[in-house]
């Protein structure tokens, strides 16, 4: 599986947030983002994931193209800012929910998520209730728990414990055995340096390979 960006760029207010970006990602990669906050990399993933649109370029993946064959990357798996959790439900609902709209996985296999990144898929607390170590674990879990294609993780490790970042860390190396295309930001540099098999720098909406 290729997903290809070319020479694609977006502006707002004035003020030009990715300049003529072009990437070529594959399967079984981890590609990480590092770059200051502010710097583009939430926005880039936004715009390869179809969350946001593009000014000029082009997003494909294998071929067929972002906003016309389709309005969002089928096979997704994303975290970033403002997941969009239901703070009133647990966790265990929170995914059965979203997982009703493609309807493409289990009961059991919802849990399986929650247990892979080291919450209790019984656990009666609202999201409201959670720290935010569990919030991010909620997160890579819904991100995960349909077996994407493309798996893009905005600091997945923020907030977590040594023991959560390895966990997460472990799952993000599975993941690419699979056969994830996997999109990596993070300030953590031990996460980069232990997981990237490509690296880029984001700065001022320009991403280069370092």
């Amino acid at each position: 599986m290729e997903l290809t960006a070319n020479n694609i760029s977006r502006t707002i207010k004035d003020r030009l947030i990715l300049n003529k970006v072009s990437l070529n990602l594959r399967s079984n990669n981890v590609y990480g983002f590092t770059g200051r906050n502010g710097s583009g990399k939430t926005m880039l993933f936004r715009a390869l994931s179809g969350l946001m649109r593009i000014d000029s370029g082009t997003v494909t993946l294998d071929g067929k193209v972002l906003h016309k064959d389709f309005d969002i990357l089928p096979g997704l798996g994303i975290t970033i800012e403002n997941s969009g959790l239901y703070s009133e439900y647990t966790g265990y609902k929170n995914l059965k929910l979203l997982a009703g709209i493609n309807k493409k996985i289990t009961d059991e296999e919802i849990k399986q998520a929650l247990d892979d990144v080291g919450l209790d898929h019984s656990d009666k607390r609202t999201v409201k209730k959670y720290s935010m170590g569990m919030k991010q674990r909620l997160a890579v879990a819904q991100a995960i728990m349909e077996r994407p294609d493309v798996l893009m993780l905005d600091e997945p490790t923020n907030g977590l414990d040594e023991s959560g970042v390895k966990l997460i860390r472990d799952i993000i190396l599975r993941e690419r055995e699979r056969g994830a295309i996997i999109l990596l930001a993070s300030h953590n540099k031990e996460d980069i340096s232990e997981l990237a098999d490509t690296l880029f720098k984001v700065d001022n909406g320009c991403v280069t390979e370092s």
